[in-house]
C-alpha cells in the first residue's frame, strides 16, 4: 500500500470584523414600531414580546431608526434594499477586507481567489465584483459568489476556501484566498413589522424582525505555497478538517428568500432542536481525523504525545442565531461558560449577524481564547450544518 500523502498546510493568516456605527437596543426598535404599527395587533404584540426576550442588549445598525428607509410612509421596496446594499453594504465589506488583508501583511495584487457570501443581496453582477474593484484586485483574480447557504454562508465559504487551497496545493500553486460575508438585515425590519401586523395568530410572527442585525466580517487563506519563503507571514489558524451535513427532513424548518417587498425568513421553533442534536455527531465524525493530523504534527516536532481529545478541549465558534440555540447547544455538548464566551458576546451586544456572525465569533475569540483546539460550526438553510476543527498558532499572544 502507497503511503498516505500529507494533507495540504492551510492556514487562515488574517481576520476582519466590520461593524456599521449603531447599536440598537429593544427599547429603541419598540418606539420604531409605535410610530407606523398598530400595536394592538396580535402579531405586533408578539414580535415585541420576542424583542424584549431575546437576550440581545444591541443590535448592530447600518442605520439608526430616524433616517431614511426608517422615516419612509412604506416600506422600502426589494429594488430600493438591493441599491443600498451595493454602495453601504459594499462598503462594509471593503472595510473588513482591508482588516483581513493587512493583518495577514498580503497586498491586494497578491490575491488569487475571491469567495463571497450574502443572502441579503442577489444582484448580478454579485456585490463581491464590486468588492475586488473597491480593493483594486486584479482583473484575473479567480471569484466565486456562494447563494442559497444562509446563516452557514461564513463557513460555506471557509470549506470553498479549504478545498481551492488544496487543490493549488496538489497543483504546486500559490493559492491566497480573501473570502468575505456581508449581510444588511436593518432595512427589511419594516417588511417583517408589515408581515407581523397583518398576522392575525399571536404565536406565528416571524422571530426574524428581533433577532437579525447587520456586519461584514472576511479571512486571508493561504496554502503552503503562498506562504514559502516568508516566515513573516501571521500564522492565526491551522485549518485541518472541515464538513457539511444536512439534518433529515428539516427542509421546512429555515429558508430565506425574495418577496414582492423585501426578503423574507423563515424560522420555525423547532430549529434549536435539530440544531442541538447535530452538532455533537458532526464534531465526533470530524474528529479522529483532526485528532491524527495534530499527533502527526507533534511526532514530526519531536513534542510530547498527545492524549486524546473531547469537547472540552476545543473553544467553541457557536453561529449567535438565538438564546436557544446556544443554550441548547451547551446543555447537550456540556460545553462551560469559557468555551462558548464570544458566542455570547457577540449575540448579546450584535445580535446574529446571519453568515457573518461566526466569523465575528472566531475573530473575538481569538482575543479571550485559552485553548490550542477551535471549533467553528454554523447552521443555514436546508438545514444545513458546516463545521470546522482548526487548530490555534499564536496560543497566548493576545
Amino acid at each position: 500500500m502507497e503511503p498516505k500523502s500529507p494533507a495540504p498546510a492551510l492556514y487562515i493568516t488574517g481576520l476582519g470584523s466590520q461593524y456599521p456605527p449603531y447599536l440598537l437596543g429593544p427599547e429603541e426598535f419598540e418606539k420604531f414600531t409605535a410610530r407606523f404599527y398598530d400595536m394592538s395587533r396580535p402579531g405586533i404584540k408578539k414580535l415585541l414580546q420576542l424583542n424584549r426576550s431575546t437576550g440581545i442588549e444591541t443590535r448592530s445598525a447600518i442605520q439608526p431608526y430616524e433616517t431614511e428607509f426608517a422615516t419612509q410612509p412604506d416600506a422600502p421596496a426589494i429594488s430600493e434594499i438591493d441599491q443600498f446594499f451595493r454602495q453601504a453594504g459594499v462598503d462594509l465589506t471593503v472595510q473588513a477586507c482591508k482588516k483581513a488583508l493587512e493583518e495577514a501583511q498580503v497586498a491586494p495584487r497578491q490575491i488569487t481567489h475571491t469567495i463571497g457570501v450574502t443572502c441579503t443581496n442577489s444582484g448580478n453582477p454579485g456585490y463581491d465584483l464590486l468588492v475586488a474593484r473597491h480593493l483594486n484586485l486584479p482583473p484575473h483574480v479567480d471569484r466565486m459568489l456562494l447563494h442559497g447557504v444562509g446563516c452557514a454562508g461564513g463557513l460555506s465559504i471557509l470549506r470553498a476556501a479549504a478545498q481551492i487551497a488544496g487543490g493549488a496545493s496538489l497543483r504546486r500553486k500559490p493559492a491566497r484566498i480573501l473570502a468575505f460575508a456581508c449581510e444588511l438585515c436593518t432595512p427589511n425590519l419594516r417588511h417583517y413589522l408589515s408581515l407581523a401586523e397583518t398576522c392575525t395568530e399571536a404565536d406565528q410572527p416571524n422571530i426574524a424582525g428581533a433577532l437579525f442585525s447587520d456586519a461584514a466580517a472576511a479571512f486571508v487563506l493561504c496554502n503552503e505555497y503562498a506562504m514559502a519563503g516568508n516566515e513573516q507571514v501571521p500564522r492565526l489558524f491551522e485549518l485541518l478538517e472541515w464538513g457539511y451535513d444536512l439534518i433529515p427532513n428539516t427542509i421546512e424548518h429555515m429558508s430565506f428568500y425574495a418577496d414582492i417587498d423585501g426578503y423574507r425568513a423563515v424560522i420555525s421553533r423547532d430549529v434549536p432542536e435539530y440544531t442541538k442534536h447535530a452538532i455533537g455527531p458532526m464534531f465526533e465524525r470530524l474528529l479522529p481525523s483532526y485528532e491524527e493530523q495534530v499527533k502527526s504534527q507533534s511526532r514530526a516536532g519531536g513534542s510530547q504525545p498527545l492524549g486524546s481529545l473531547g469537547i472540552c478541549d476545543f473553544d467553541w465558534a457557536l453561529h449567535p442565531g438565538g438564546r436557544a440555540i446556544i443554550d441548547g447547544a451547551a446543555q447537550v455538548l456540556q460545553l462551560s461558560e469559557d468555551q462558548l464566551q464570544a458566542t455570547r458576546e457577540i449575540y448579546r451586544t450584535r445580535g446574529n449577524s446571519s453568515s457573518a456572525s461566526v466569523l465575528n465569533v472566531l475573530d473575538r475569540l481569538r482575543s479571550q481564547s485559552k485553548k490550542e483546539h477551535v471549533v467553528a460550526t454554523s447552521f443555514g438553510p436546508g438545514l444545513s450544518i458546516e463545521m470546522a476543527l482548526l487548530r490555534r498558532c499564536q496560543l497566548g499572544e493576545y
